[in-house]
């Protein structure tokens, strides 16, 4: 003889319908959280923009000096913590303080505003030179010019 299952039950269709709503708004929640999560931080990195405005090999005296003004065009302020040159992209040298001046001498590029760096660096006219950068968010910003 065969025998047909009626009596098995499974959950209700009301709580099984509860049981989705209450996934789909802990989704939800858990997305809404990392999205915003993920915004403030990417907003936060993304507020200093930095460019280079110019670049000047002089002279004075018997000391050769590089100028670089960099532009910072962003929403927030960075802070220039390192600075590097050479002669190679690969082979860059950090630049010691006593190399350096800046003009603010907070060493801070201002939002909308630019930042003077003044490099006590030996150059040779003709010479292609590569500089880098580095705010203390990490920002990095690499460069080159001809002398």
């Amino acid at each position: 003889m065969i025998r047909k299952l009626t009596s098995r039950k499974g959950i209700s269709p009301i709580l099984a319908t509860l049981l989705l709503i209450a996934i789909a708004v802990g989704a939800v929640i858990i997305t809404y959280a990392w999205v915003t999560t993920f915004m403030t931080t990417q907003t936060q990195q993304s507020g200093a923009v930095l460019t280079v405005e110019n670049i000047r090999f002089h002279n004075v005296s018997t000391t050769d000096y590089v100028e670089v003004i960099i532009r910072n065009s962003g929403t927030a302020d960075a802070k220039v913590v390192e600075v590097y040159a050479g002669t190679s992209s690969t082979a860059l040298t950090q630049q010691s303080s006593s190399n350096l001046q800046y003009t603010p001498d907070t060493q801070i590029a201002r939002a909308g505003y630019s930042l003077n760096i003044t490099i006590t660096y030996d150059w040779t006219d003709g010479t292609r030179y590569y500089f880098k950068v580095v705010t203390d968010a990490g920002q990095q910003l690499p460069f080159n010019e001809v002398a």
